[in-house]
């Protein structure tokens, strides 16, 4: 595969999202990307962005290979003019149909990968539809049993991915979602798409712990006893590469990191903060599990750089996201 075909969705129109999309498509040279938002929008943020640059509006993605030198956008127009950093509910409807064209294009083989500006899940839901977010969606539209969020990022010390066992819940609702038979699921989806989306042969995973010292052998908490070893101890059993459960405060270190491809967190606020303070700005958001590829950026709408104005946004995020994204592809073909 020479020229991956990316669908890119430029998500909240209030935040940064048309704005890094756009960007993050005139640096991608060895792409045919598709932008799907407001062609207006688009186009007044071109004229400033790169007045150079043609764009032409498209009604499906069969057509990108005929306009490679153009900025491509297939036009989802917007309820109403948006106003920097100013949410209205009536583009809800719009946000949401530019996930559901990208999403329909990729099930039918006419792109490669789906990458997704960020959005604002209140104008969803106050536009009327009920909404908890992309991860959720893409698995409910592509039918995918079990989906993981894992965020992958360049740190000084090298690449690091971290997969999550849960992903958006209150701490309090965590232990009782942390069970063998969910964990052996996410291990297997894990292990799969490190084999087929990145190329790794035999995937090296390294299992977190839930509670302080990962227990410390059922003192502060049975979940490793109980849950989390015989999941490990399951999949071991089928030759592969896991080990664990480890306490989470000492396993983000190098001399861990450096023999591992990717670290399973068992919540949000344990694996993520790490990756984040080592990779913010440039890391990339992947859902594994899907019969597509999908990622994103690591960060969300910021409202308050979008009321600032054009070019105090950084795209360094949505890039990558691209990048990954077009090697996944290429992994997949």
């Amino acid at each position: 595969m020479s020229r991956p075909r990316i669908a890119i969705t430029c998500g909240e129109p209030a935040g940064i999202g048309p704005e890094i999309a756009l960007r993050a498509v005139i640096e991608v040279g060895d792409a045919d990307c598709l932008l799907i938002g407001d062609a207006s929008q688009i186009k007044a943020l071109a004229s400033l962005i790169a007045p150079s640059r043609n764009l032409r509006v498209i009604q499906s993605a069969t057509e990108l290979a005929a306009h490679q030198n153009s900025i491509c956008v297939i036009d989802v127009p917007l309820a109403t003019p948006p106003i920097p950093g100013q949410l209205d509910a009536r583009n809800g409807h719009a946000v949401l149909k530019m996930l559901d064209l990208a999403i329909d294009a990729a099930v039918a083989g006419e792109i490669d990968a789906v990458v997704t500006a960020p959005i604002q899940k209140r104008t969803i839901n106050d536009a009327g539809h009920e909404f908890s977010g992309h991860t959720e969606y893409l698995a409910e539209r592509t039918g995918a049993n079990h989906v993981v969020m894992m965020l992958a990022g360049d740190t000084d010390d090298g690449l690091l991915r971290v997969a999550l066992a849960t992903t958006h819940l209150p701490l309090a609702r965590i232990p009782a979602a942390i069970n063998t038979e969910a964990l052996i699921k996410t291990l297997d989806v894990v292990h799969h798409d490190l084999i087929t989306r990145f190329g790794i042969s035999e995937p090296r995973i390294l299992v977190a712990g839930l509670n302080p010292h990962a227990g410390e052998g059922g003192y502060l908490g049975r979940e490793e006893i109980e849950q989390i070893a015989p999941a490990v101890a399951h999949v071991i059993a089928q030759g592969w590469q896991v080990s664990g459960p480890y306490p989470a405060d000492t396993l983000f270190q190098p001399r861990y990191l450096q023999q591992a491809d990717c670290v399973l967190a068992m919540y949000h606020d344990q694996g993520l903060p790490v990756l984040k303070y080592a990779t913010f700005g440039h890391g990339v958001n992947i859902t594994l599990g899907l019969p597509i590829i999908r990622t994103s950026v690591d960060h969300g709408t910021a409202l308050d750089l979008a009321a600032a104005g054009l070019g105090h946004a950084d795209h360094t995020s949505m890039r990558e996201a691209v990048r990954v994204a077009c090697q996944m592809a290429r992994v997949s073909k």
